[in-house]
């Protein structure tokens, strides 16, 4: 099986979560935690701001792991690493999702998730009252 692995960005701010949803490809409309593929040599917070500028337009500061998503798709298995993440600078554009939807914790589920992301919903809202408005390190 095909292995994949992932940063994903849990951006936060005054309480709220930014969620995507993906405009292509098998899993279009599923929403997700923004991100993308770790390249071989990078690390996960490289990759992570490397994707949110190509994706979103927008400059971040990653924080701390906030998760680690493992599941298997039918055609591979995704690791995906989560951070805690404030904007930096821009404004989120979206360049390659569909919508984006600032969620706070009690309404994280009002969305579509695709598996892997929705896996980490408990600890994300454990960390979102853990972490409240506090900038990312």
């Amino acid at each position: 099986m095909k292995f994949i692995h992932v940063a994903a960005a849990i951006i936060q701010k005054d309480g709220r979560i930014f969620a995507t949803q993906r405009g292509y490809g098998a899993f279009k409309d599923g929403w997700e935690f923004p991100g993308g593929k770790i390249e071989p040599g990078e690390s996960a917070p490289a990759a992570l701001k490397r994707e949110i500028k190509e994706e979103l337009d927008t400059d971040i500061n990653v924080g701390e792991l906030c998760a680690v998503s493992e599941y298997d798709y039918p055609d591979f298995h995704i690791s995906m690493e989560c951070y805690w993440c404030t904007v930096q600078s821009g404004h989120l554009s979206l360049l390659e999702h569909e919508d984006a939807r600032w969620l706070p914790a009690d309404q994280l589920e009002e969305v579509n998730w695709l598996p892997a992301d929705a896996q980490i919903l408990d600890q994300v809202k454990k960390g979102m009252k853990k972490a409240g408005d506090q900038p990312a390190k």
